[in-house]
């Protein structure tokens, strides 16, 4: 006797006598529901396979952009901070130096800035005040590849006269 495998479920076919002639039959009995067959649960598991790795591989290239967006991000910040810090203080002409380890979450980076006279008084003018351009470039290690982001402002420049109070 042969049995009919269903998910779920075995369906005998019913017994045959033995004079009658053996035939096909057309469908279950009845009494057997049907469920799904074992290619159609194949076949609803591999379509199910393709969606979920595509789901997953979707969600792991977001999560890399978004951490590129972070990274980002906070080199953005610290550029922010660094060049205010430029542009407040005068003095400073060129310098470069390696950010705070704390600041970047571990990440080596670091900021290295221009100063140039953009616009210089005449030599005849009663107020000597100028511009200078201020170039900021930050650098930051992302894996083994060395990333940059540049910045530029103006700041204005008191010239004094040697010995003369501003």
């Amino acid at each position: 006797m042969t049995a009919l495998f269903y998910v779920g479920q075995v369906c005998n076919p019913p017994s045959r006598n033995r004079r009658t002639p053996a035939r096909r039959p057309q469908s279950l009995p009845r009494n057997c529901s049907r469920g799904f067959t074992l290619l159609e649960m194949i076949v609803a598991t591999m379509i199910m396979a393709i969606a979920v790795v595509g789901l997953l591989s979707g969600i792991a290239g977001a999560a890399r952009n978004a951490a590129r967006v972070r990274e980002y991000d906070r080199v953005v910040q610290l550029a922010r901070l660094r060049m205010n810090d430029l542009i407040s203080a005068p003095a400073v002409t060129s310098t470069s130096e390696h950010f705070n380890p704390d600041l970047t979450g571990g990440v080596d980076s670091g900021w290295q800035a221009q100063i140039t006279p953009f616009l210089v008084p005449p030599d005849n003018a009663s107020i000597k005040v100028g511009l200078d351009r201020v170039r900021l470039e930050v650098w930051w290690m992302s894996g083994a590849d060395r990333r940059t982001f540049s910045l530029e402002g103006f700041r204005e420049h008191i010239y004094n006269p040697a010995g003369a109070a501003p």
